[in-house]
């Protein structure tokens, strides 16, 4: 992971009075999985956003794949994948069906069952959005990012929402797209899972990266500067009951 293929310098968004970002910069290099934590309100979503072309960039500048964002959306847009809420699916057609519909929004002659079995939802292919469980409707958002075969995928939040079981499935499906090639940029407020999936995490609080690094590392530092709980940690937590009792196998029905 030596390549940038992601590149933020002082990237600035306003609404209004409010500054929701505040000069934040950082890079991704290709094959990473990078996270972006914080509290609600951080600024997290606005940075996706003008990254995604979603939203306008009132200040800094953003490349991706070399390419700056601001002014070639367009050639932008082909570069990247992006998860949809549930909420913007044609709910009439199946999985297959909505597959090959925005593969011709890319002119793209798409593969739908290979593209769900990248997410394990082949035995779905005719099934509508609308009949899948939380964890199903959350992997299909992946299979619909996948469609135009991005270099970048970017997933706010996924796992939101989700059972223990579904959520560490997730993970897995996560951790192979990045195996076959891809660039994972993730939003989450699960610290656990920042820590299972992520190489670096930057920290994000009004507006500001406060911290980045590697997950570990920034354990090592805050420990360095004399923090100890107040209590000893659990060998074991609930969830780890939980998925002992009822096991770690999906249960999408």
């Amino acid at each position: 992971m030596t390549d940038t293929i992601l590149e933020v310098r002082n990237l600035v968004k306003r609404y209004g009075d409010l500054v929701a970002v505040d000069g934040v910069t950082f890079s991704v290099a290709k094959q990473e999985i990078f996270g972006i934590l914080g509290p609600n309100g951080a600024g997290k979503t606005s940075t996706l956003e003008m990254i995604e072309t979603l939203r306008p960039i009132d200040g800094g500048e953003v490349r991706l794949n070399d390419i700056e964002v601001r002014t070639h959306a367009q050639e932008v847009k082909r570069l990247i994948g992006v998860q949809l809420q549930s909420s913007s699916f044609f709910d009439k057609l199946n999985l297959s069906e909505l597959l090959l519909l925005f593969g011709e929004m890319y002119g793209r002659q798409v593969d739908p069952l290979q593209l769900l079995k990248e997410v394990e939802l082949e035995d779905k292919a005719k099934a509508q959005v609308v009949h899948l469980s939380g964890g199903q409707k959350q992997r299909f958002s992946i299979a619909a990012a996948l469609v135009n075969e991005p270099l970048v995928i970017f997933l706010d939040e996924p796992t939101t929402g989700l059972d223990p079981q579904s959520r560490r499935h997730l993970w897995g499906v996560i951790k192979r797209i990045r195996s076959e090639g891809k660039t994972v940029v993730i939003t989450t407020h699960y610290m656990e899972e920042a820590e299972e999936l992520c190489d670096r995490v930057a920290i994000m609080d009004q507006g500001k990266i406060i911290a980045l690094d590697q997950p570990q590392e920034l354990v090592r530092q805050l420990l360095s500067r004399g923090f100890s709980k107040n209590r000893v940690e659990r060998l074991a937590s609930l969830e780890d009951v939980f998925l002992d009792l009822t096991g770690h196998s999906l249960r999408d029905e």
